[in-house]
């Protein structure tokens, strides 16, 4: 499945100003998620950026950069941006959309999220184990997924964050997607459904719509740097990690 791999970057994070240039023990993190996709091996990986910082860097090194629009509205939008520079010949099968957030991802979850779209669906995407704790915490995206399909690709139900139980088998969503490349022109052609405005969650404007997303299994949490405390906590398994390597 020829694949793209599109890890969109933005320095204008209200949250965390300048986030994917942020050094990681001594790296910068959108670098790093950069050499976790270029480790999964399964297609080529992009960075698609909007300010210079990033485009320099990441040219530097020798990867592939390609600049977009400031003011897009999302991720996904840029990601979609940047595809459709990049498409020439029209033989891509598959867009991942890696979040420039996630610097310590398994490359093996990254190639994961491709197995939907090898079973059919439109959209991929991975989900973990949650907690009876993490159910409860409203900052955790949830996923209901229905696995009767198949064992190894669910059929995802319902995205929420509330802490309330109204699905029996409810797991951790981890926000990186595949799609298939019409899927993914559709989706940033439609507006917001009423639900992805009310939830704060755009997956939901996909099952609005009738385009199906697909879920694979994954033993990782992948840290995702959203806060300066996250940060605190990815150096410190970085330099356990080390320890233990030594």
């Amino acid at each position: 499945m020829k694949t793209a791999i599109i890890i969109p970057a933005r320095m204008a994070s209200k949250r965390f100003p300048n986030k994917p240039m942020v050094k990681i023990s001594g790296v910068p993190m959108i670098e790093r998620v950069w050499r976790q996709g270029i480790k999964a091996n399964i297609g080529d990986v992009i960075v698609a950026c909007s300010e210079k910082e990033v485009f320099d860097l990441i040219s530097s090194k020798g990867g592939r950069v390609i600049m977009t629009d400031p003011n897009l509205p999302s991720g996904t939008d840029r990601v979609h941006a940047a595809f459709n520079l990049i498409n020439n010949k029209g033989d891509y099968e598959s867009i991942i959309n890696l979040q420039g957030d996630m610097p310590m991802i398994d490359p093996n979850d990254i190639k994961s999220v491709n197995l939907p779209l090898e079973y059919g669906y439109d959209v991929g995407t991975l989900a973990t184990n949650i907690t009876s704790k993490q159910e409860k915490n409203e900052n955790i995206t949830k996923v209901a997924i229905d696995w009767k399909k198949s064992d190894l690709v669910g059929n995802s139900i319902d995205f929420y964050k509330s802490s309330k139980k109204e699905f029996l088998n409810i797991y951790q969503h981890v926000g990186v997607y595949s799609f298939r490349p019409n899927a993914l022109s559709n989706f940033v052609s439609l507006p917001p459904s009423k639900r992805e405005i009310d939830r704060k969650l755009e997956q939901l404007r996909a099952l609005d719509a009738g385009i199906n997303i697909g879920i694979t299994f994954v033993e990782n949490i992948p840290i995702s740097i959203d806060t300066k405390e996250d940060l605190i906590l990815m150096e410190t398994v970085i330099k356990s990690n080390n320890e233990r390597n030594k």
